[in-house]
């Protein structure tokens, strides 16, 4: 049995209503490809992911800086940390590929251990950055949730339409 690709998606946590909503469509698309979802597990896109997650009867992982208390009501695993903004790195590790939807200072530290780690990095509405040396921007962009699912999964070698 083929274990179901993990996905980690990063982003702001005071996102706009547009931002909010590609964070649910997110969600819904990796859930109908039946991958697992890591998250902060709090507000704003992670929220929106896990609830995308949800309504398409997915799996969330909500990795909590605090305690469980701080998880949003669509996340289906919370597992709180203690670690505060250093579960960030663990976010950022546990999934195969990384979606980044929006995003602040936190996200870009998210970013950048990914883009470390050797993990891929899609943008929607996210960052854009540069390597020391001009490599230009290793993230790679997407301009719709379904070009992000479909470049996360193609980056793993997995196929989103769950043929072999």
């Amino acid at each position: 049995m083929e274990r179901s690709p993990i996905i980690s998606v990063i982003g702001t946590s005071t996102p706009s209503p547009g931002i909010y909503g590609l964070a649910v469509e997110v969600g819904r698309l990796l859930a109908r490809a039946g991958c697992i979802v890591v998250c902060g597990g709090r507000g704003g896109v992670m929220e929106g992911v896990c609830r995308g997650v949800s309504e398409e009867g997915g799996v969330s992982v909500g990795l909590l800086p605090g305690g469980a208390e701080e998880a949003n009501p669509y996340v289906s695993i919370p597992i709180p940390t203690g670690l505060g903004e250093v579960r960030n790195f663990a976010v950022a590790s546990a999934g195969e590929a990384v979606i980044s939807i929006g995003g602040a200072y936190g996200t870009l530290t998210e970013i950048g251990f990914a883009l470390r780690a050797g993990k891929p990095v899609i943008g929607l509405k996210t960052w854009h950055i540069s390597e020391e040396g001009g490599q230009e921007n290793p993230v790679i962009q997407a301009t719709t949730p379904e070009d992000a699912v479909l470049a996360a999964l193609e980056k793993i070698g997995r196929d989103p339409y769950g043929r072999r």
